[in-house]
């Protein structure tokens, strides 16, 4: 199924048009994270990377409800298009942070980016009901969350090469230029879907318009509380990729190469719990597995937690032969990578049945009503963190790690006690 969708014009153009598109989201944070990880560090150097990613979720806060009135009442091919022409002008605002070595440019890049991807978000999940058949809707979904965070590892490697600088500024920016074009021209092959709800009217109270889709979300048990499983989901991931970076660079002394493997173990990792959760589903939408998944991140942060903590900071950088091969390293990364395997166990089978069970014609807005949970969650969970790291109480990063892999056992108990008895044999 796999081979068959990717050939397909009704899927391999989202397929590329999102996989470029996470590559430029995440090529611009993890160069800003490594800039100040490496070149703008200080003290306050993991407050700040985990600031940067509350900057780029918080859009979707304020802006999922209109998100998803849009991708309801126009054709999400459309929609699409404009915001991928869009995204070229804030990959300018990246280039010149980029010169310059600006840190509030790159903020202001992906602060627009996060605004991008917050509109896009119900286009690129609601047109997947629109043009695949029931059966490949967890293929489907595999797929996107598979290339979508290895995008995200090409992305953090290409943004750790570009803030150490082994690129000139112009080729980093010919690249970022040559990728959102790309982008651009890929959205113009997804086939139209026409609106799903053509007389709706948009509602430019952002306030007004959040609090409708969320009480709209809370009609239905089973949307409204996959949706909350879901947020808690990508409040881990947040938390997670901000804390994992300084504390493996607290605890090893490793360099940028280093970071940048773990990166890319996050990413392979996640890619292969997708594609894992599509091979178990065999065509049918089932949620079991996702209380064992919601376990198996709690042992693997847990199990971070322990590989990072009690080390004195190194004062040199440790390489990738030499991290790859100590003890403590192999630990961390067997850490993340099963902890990214287990959350893509856990959210591919969960995101399916909100698409599945939606309404045709409120598809979207009931994806942009769990979007505004995921930021919700996400923003609260990155700014409690980030106090938390603070000088006010200076927790540290191996500690915060291991605190939210025991928070993820209530996770697992919530989706057992709450969610699988919603939806029959947990199979539908």
């Amino acid at each position: 199924m796999f081979g068959e969708l990717l050939r397909t014009r009704r899927f391999a153009p989202l397929f590329w048009c999102q996989f470029l598109s996470a590559f430029n989201d995440n090529f611009v944070r993890n160069m800003l994270a490594m800039l100040i990880l490496f070149r703008f560090g200080g003290p306050q150097a993991g407050t700040l990377i985990t600031l940067a990613v509350g900057i780029f979720i918080f859009p979707s806060i304020f802006l999922s409800a209109l998100a998803g009135q849009i991708a309801d009442a126009r054709d999400k091919a459309e929609v699409a298009r404009t915001l991928k022409f869009a995204e070229i002008f804030v990959q300018m605002v990246a280039a010149a942070g980029l010169w310059l070595a600006s840190l509030p440019l790159l903020y202001a890049a992906l602060f627009g980016l996060g605004v991008i991807a917050t509109l896009f978000g119900p286009v690129k999940y609601g047109i997947l009901p629109d043009h695949l058949k029931r059966h490949e809707l967890v293929a489907g979904n595999a797929l996107v969350e598979a290339a979508t965070f290895l995008a995200i590892l090409f992305g953090l490697i290409a943004g750790a090469l570009a803030a150490k600088q082994n690129l000139s500024p112009l080729a980093i920016t010919f690249q970022l230029m040559t990728i959102a074009i790309a982008c651009f021209v890929t959205s113009f092959l997804i086939p139209p879907t026409g609106a799903a709800s053509p007389d709706l009217p948009i509602d430019a109270n952002l306030f007004a318009s959040t609090l409708a889709l969320m009480r709209e979300l809370r009609r239905s048990a089973f949307l409204w509380r996959a949706g909350l499983a879901l947020s808690w989901f990508w409040l881990t991931g947040a938390v997670a990729i901000s804390l994992v970076p300084v504390a493996v660079r607290h605890a090893t002394g490793a360099g940028i190469e280093a970071e940048a493997a773990v990166s890319a173990l996050f990413a392979l990792g996640i890619g292969t719990g997708c594609l894992t959760a599509a091979w178990i589903a065999a065509g049918r939408i089932r949620l079991k597995p996702v209380p064992i998944a919601a376990l198996g991140m709690a042992f693997f942060l847990v199990m971070l937690g322990f590989a990072t903590g009690g080390f004195a900071e190194k004062s040199t950088d440790l390489g990738l032969f030499g991290f790859l091969t100590s003890p403590k390293g192999l630990a961390i990364s067997l850490g993340v990578v099963g902890l990214a395997a287990a959350g893509g166990l856990f959210t591919v089978p969960l995101f399916a049945a909100v698409q599945a069970l939606s309404p045709i014609e409120r598809r979207a807005r009931t994806i942009a009503g769990v979007n505004v949970l995921n930021a919700v969650f996400m923003v609260a969970g990155t700014l409690i963190t980030a106090l938390l790291q603070s000088r006010l109480f200076g927790a540290s990063e191996a500690l915060l790690l291991a605190v939210l892999g025991f928070c993820n056992i209530a996770a697992a108990a919530y989706v057992q006690a709450r969610i699988l008895p919603l939806v029959r044999h947990a199979d539908t």
